[in-house]
This record gives C-alpha cells, sequence and structure tokens, in this order.
C-alpha cells in the first residue's frame, strides 16, 4: 500500500506533466513552412472546398469562381494549415446552379482579392477555414 507522501508526489508529477504538456500545445513550433503547387491534389480540394465555404456564406446572389492562385503555403505544427492567396470572380450562375459558370461581364463584374488560412486534415477529408480576408480587386 502506498504511503501517504508517495501519493502526494505522484499527483504533483501528474500535475506537473499536465502543465508542461499545456504550455506545448499553446506554443505551436513551425516544423516546417514552403510554399506548393497549385497542382498538388491536396490543394485542389482545399480550394474546392475554399469556393465552396466562400459561396455558402457569401450573401451575394451569385456564386463566385478562382480565377488564379496566386501563392500556396504550406504550414506544418502539430496540424496541417494552407495559406493561399488568390482572385475570384462573379459568374452568371446563381447560388443553387453548381455549373461549370462563366464570369459576369458589364455592370454585375466583379472580382475579389482573398486571402484563406485553412486547417487541413487530408486523410479524413477534414477542412476547416481559420481565417478569411477577401477585398474588392
Amino acid at each position: 500500500m502506498a504511503r501517504p507522501q508517495q501519493g502526494a508526489r505522484l499527483l504533483l508529477a501528474i500535475m506537473g506533466a499536465l502543465v508542461a504538456l499545456t504550455y506545448q500545445t499553446r506554443r505551436k513550433t513551425f516544423i516546417s513552412v514552403h510554399e506548393v503547387p497549385v497542382s498538388d491534389p491536396v490543394v485542389v480540394t482545399t480550394l474546392d472546398f475554399v469556393t465552396k465555404d466562400f459561396n455558402q456564406k457569401s450573401e451575394d446572389t451569385y456564386n463566385f469562381r478562382i480565377v488564379r492562385v496566386l501563392k500556396v503555403l504550406k504550414r506544418l505544427t502539430d496540424h496541417m494549415e494552407y495559406r493561399i492567396n488568390l482572385e475570384m470572380r462573379r459568374t452568371i450562375c446563381l447560388k443553387m446552379e453548381v455549373n461549370n459558370c462563366s464570369f459576369q461581364e458589364g455592370e454585375l463584374y466583379k472580382k475579389i482579392d482573398c486571402f484563406f488560412s485553412v486547417f487541413v486534415i487530408p486523410w479524413f477529408e477534414k477542412y476547416k477555414v481559420l481565417a478569411k480576408n477577401c477585398t474588392d480587386g
């Protein structure tokens, strides 16, 4: 049977380990940060997710589509994060339409520049937008 002093030491050791683990979790250490090509399969699925998510949350009556991807950075910490800079334009398709639509011209023309930070676990097909900033282009 453990003596009361040993139980207190064990409890103190467990608490110390939990505090150290919590500190390490909050302190994001970058394993790597590098630019990846748009043709990378994970980037392609991430761009599809970003487009769908943007269109679902947008108050615009028309869908937007990616015109050009400017840069994609992959950051590895305790998770995988893609930081994406791109240009999008309004299409002629309304929200409910999902066909490959052409871009609006004339009065309804609208181009936006966007930055997305996306949490990705590709093997579970899990995506979450961590940050989004879009401005008129």
